[in-house]
């Protein structure tokens, strides 16, 4: 409105009839053109937005030309939570061009992930991560890994890495169970970690052409090009499974061929040989959901055992509540079974306050994009932002949590938080997100993460190495994982040791 008043009163300023010619003359059209230009520029951004008069956000002021940019450091989400205090639970940080639009409350979480949800429906996704997907549970396993740490005992054994190694066999087996022999899925699995952890790296570099998509196409900064090295390789490995699978095949027929679809690729190679389908589906959209399976399901389900092992190890009163449930319902003469899980209620509530205290996606992975400009909390947010929903600071907010720093599992089993689950459903606990963009990896979350915490403190005890001085600090990341791998020595729980075997 203020342009739009300056030029009225410049226009009323102006005798269209003077006296005299010249110099007033050409200040009268100068003073007119000024006029014309402020009011073709209201009503051209009036139109360019219904929202225009609502404000954006406030937020750090940072440079002219670079925004905030220069000013973000390596831990973003402690970051953010700090920004958030000066700045208010909606805050916009620019970014080159770009307008990084973070909410920080869950009244405005669902505003965004519920109310709003079909606006907020798309991604913002980064140049490397469309590189990655290519533009576009057995039971046996677990008890495997307990034999292993079996034949470790009483030495220091980095929970980190067995974790994940636990959750990608696991995966890898249902996935190609029927196509892998024992040694191919581990040859696969030691592969596939190392090109996880080089993808993850690409992942979380400041990448320019993600806030210059015109310029995208040069690749500056080359990180593009080394995705697309790492998807090659990865993709060669892909092919030689398929070209396995498709031998197999060829040897069956009839009822035969059904019966041997039995892990999650036959089906799926299946499905891109069915020319019925109104849908179209080939192997690139294959191989891509397979990447978002191992991906999504490995690194954030072993991160999240590790920080649960690493909270019962800091406070040895819940680890002994946590064991006497297991013993309870599942005994020391017996082993965890998927049956037991849905009675073992203070374990969930362990799961879910790791949840709160460290969610594995500080910010929900990939930020949201607003299809047209809306209104968010009073304030505008224009189509093409880039959205982050902050989980880590609405999961310590000291409004919505009592102690909010404190890992304490009874407030889930309270009348007021008892109903949370991680769906979001309750929007002050979103470690998942919300809405029609909830993480893929929920299901597998709610299958393994239980089941393979609850096997390793059912079968051993376990303490520190004498000695350690164990830093309990985070290291943010597209997945937050613990700065220090966490290292602890296993004994054996169950009275018999051919439970082990």
């Amino acid at each position: 409105m203020a342009a739009l008043d300056l030029a009225r009163e410049l226009i009323s300023n102006v005798s269209f009839f003077p006296t005299e010619v010249g110099n007033q003359n050409s200040g009268t059209k100068i003073l007119v053109s000024i006029a014309l230009f402020l009011i073709a520029w209201y009503v051209w951004t009036a139109k360019k937005s219904s929202k225009g008069h609502f404000p954006l956000p406030p937020g750090p002021r940072g440079l002219s030309l670079v925004g905030f940019l220069p000013f973000l450091n390596e831990e973003l989400h402690h970051q953010f939570e700090k920004l958030a205090k000066i700045y208010g639970p909606i805050m916009n940080v620019r970014l080159l061009n770009k307008n990084v639009i973070v909410v920080s409350s869950p009244k405005l979480a669902r505003e965004v992930m519920g109310d709003q949800d079909p606006i907020f429906a798309n991604r913002d996704v980064t140049a490397a991560a469309l590189a990655m997907n290519y533009n576009g549970a057995d039971i046996g396993e677990v008890r495997q890994a307990v034999r292993e740490l079996y034949s470790k005992i009483k030495t220091p054994i980095n929970l980190s890495e067995i974790t994940f190694q636990i959750v990608l066999n696991l995966l890898i087996s249902t996935t190609w169970g029927a196509t892998l022999d024992g040694e191919g899925r581990r040859t696969l699995a030691k592969e596939f970690r190392q090109w996880t952890q080089d993808a993850l790296v690409l992942q979380t570099k400041f990448n320019v052409s993600d806030l210059f998509p015109l310029i995208a196409r040069f690749d500056i900064q080359g990180i593009v090009r080394e995705m697309n090295k790492l998807s090659v390789w990865l993709d060669s490995d892909f092919d030689s499974i398929i070209d396995q699978w498709r031998k197999m095949d060829s040897a069956v027929g009839g009822d035969e061929k059904k019966k041997e679809g039995k892990d999650f690729m036959h089906l799926l190679l299946q499905l891109t040989e069915d020319e019925d389908r109104k849908t179209p589906f080939n192997v690139t959209n294959m191989k891509a959901m397979i990447v978002d399976l191992l991906v999504g399901g490995t690194d954030t389900t072993s991160t999240m055992v590790a920080w649960s092992m690493g909270e019962l190890l800091k406070h040895p009163h819940i680890m002994r509540k946590v064991q006497e449930e297991l013993e309870q319902v599942v005994g020391k003469n017996s082993i965890v079974e998927e049956s037991h899980l849905h009675e073992l209620h203070y374990l969930d509530a362990v799961l879910k306050e790791t949840h709160r205290l460290h969610p594995a996606l500080p910010f929900l992975l990939v930020p949201r994009s607003p299809s047209e400009t809306c209104v968010v909390g009073g304030y505008r947010v224009p189509k093409g932002s880039k959205i982050f929903v902050n989980a880590w600071v609405i999961h310590r907010d000291p409004m919505v949590w009592k102690d909010p720093l404190e890992f304490k599992p009874e407030r889930f089993l309270t009348e007021e938080f008892k109903k949370c689950d991680i769906r979001g459903t309750d929007y002050r606990f979103i470690p998942f997100g919300s809405g029609r963009r909830t993480c893929v990896g929920l299901p597998l979350a709610e299958r393994m993460y239980p089941y393979v915490l609850a096997s390793l403190i059912h079968s051993f005890d376990w303490r520190w190495p004498d000695g350690t001085n164990y830093e309990f600090e985070d290291k943010f990341g597209i997945v937050t994982k613990q700065a220090v791998p966490l290292v602890a020595i296993p004994t054996p729980r169950l009275s018999n040791p051919k439970l082990y075997c």
